[in-house]
């Protein structure tokens, strides 16, 4: 006589998925038990098996991984146009990856109004982010208030949807010159409170120790140099909040969105700091001129302070003899090389220790180039 099968429930890429001891039963759920054996190539095959019958989850998952690499071939081409397919299921979080893509403009044509219309349609599919991302950037706050009431307008999500000013995140407040040579400039409250409160949010369960970039690796490394903390938004992080906030930046200082790299969350608990350091690609690395030919050099450093309710933690320049701390929502980039693409030595700065409170700040480096791939994906394909 056979055992009865015990029931377990297992979680896979925020999926609840129920297993018995006789097996999975499905493409996704076997996907799962090949990558808990490290079998990862395995269940790159069984989502794409379930892709092949319109599974909407399997297809969402399938792109995401390609799109990124993660425990798979890095197809980004690929992983977008499975996201496509899925939105076209029905696809909820499908959709809200996608408005990523068309936000940025990557794999797709830029289009910040299609962007919203899926960010719309993932909310109204019920994807939970998608949602909570509207309320963040709707300026009805009347009607943010009412969207998670159980008597709230069917019409919810539209209304609030088409409430968000994209002219104010394709634009930027006149600036206040700090420092005229090198080029330093602040912006006076350039995001929401409560866009700053949504970053903090986001990073907070994502920090982990601050890297500082290595050109001769290629990667960002760890270094004693600094002591805080640190949480990346890249593709498979980032959301439509994050891309609109890099947009008003890049208006700020006259550059396009592709530029950007990933956007950085810092936090520093009291006593963390990073010392004195440099943003520009160093000529001194082996393969700075291979790093400068790929991806260019970071030719801007933008910082938005995401809270002011801390003593001490200031950006200081000591060869400038300057020293900034900004207010809740301010903005504030320096260049930090001449337009010839030489390093602006100048430009040495440090991340003062907060000596009360916890200090949380966006770090954005922008090159010289673009950084995100804009190799199209065919609607109709």
């Amino acid at each position: 006589m056979s055992a009865k099968p015990t029931l377990a429930t297992i979680e896979y890429w925020g999926i609840q998925l129920r297993a018995t001891s006789t097996g999975l039963v499905s493409d996704i759920e076997l996907a799962a038990r090949h990558d808990s054996l490290g079998q990862h190539d395995d269940a790159i095959n069984a989502l794409a098996r379930a892709t092949k019958n319109n599974d909407i989850e399997a297809t969402t998952l399938l792109g995401k991984r390609l799109l990124v690499g993660d425990r798979a071939p890095h197809l980004p081409d690929a992983g977008a146009r499975f996201l496509l397919d899925a939105t076209r299921l029905g696809g909820a979080e499908a959709a809200d990856r996608l408005a990523l893509l068309v936000g940025a403009g990557a794999f797709f044509e830029q289009d910040w109004n299609e962007a919203l219309n899926l960010l719309f349609a993932s909310a109204e599919r019920g994807w939970r982010p998608a949602q909570n991302q509207i309320r963040v950037l709707a300026t009805d706050r009347d009607l943010t208030d009412r969207a998670m009431s159980p008597g709230r307008p069917n019409d919810i999500w539209r209304r609030l949807a088409q409430s968000i000013d994209l002219t104010f995140w394709s634009t930027a407040p006149t600036p206040i010159t700090l420092n005229e040579s090198p080029v330093i400039k602040r912006f006076a409250d350039l995001i929401p409170p409560r866009v700053s409160k949504w970053l903090i949010d986001r990073a907070r369960g994502k920090l982990g120790p601050a890297r500082v970039y290595d050109a001769i690796a290629g990667k960002e490394t760890l270094h004693s140099t600094r002591t805080n903390t640190a949480a990346m938004f890249g593709l498979a992080e980032a959301d439509l909040v994050t891309l609109l906030v890099q947009n008003r930046m890049a208006s700020a200082c006259g550059v396009q969105l592709p530029q950007m790299e990933a956007a950085t969350v810092l936090h520093y608990d009291v006593g963390e700091e990073i010392t004195d350091h440099y943003d520009f690609v160093d000529p001194r690395t082996p393969n700075y001129t291979n790093e400068i030919e790929q991806r260019g050099q970071r030719l801007i450093t933008f910082l938005i302070y995401l809270n002011d309710d801390y003593d001490g933690g200031e950006t200081e320049f000591p060869k400038l003899g300057l020293s900034h701390k900004g207010r809740l929502g301010d903005g504030m980039y320096f260049i930090n090389a001449y337009p010839n693409g030489e390093p602006d030595l100048r430009t040495v700065h440090a991340g003062r220790p907060p000596e009360s409170g916890e200090k949380w700040i966006l770090s954005q480096f922008i090159r010289d180039r673009r950084m995100l791939s804009v190799q199209p994906v065919s609607a109709a394909s």
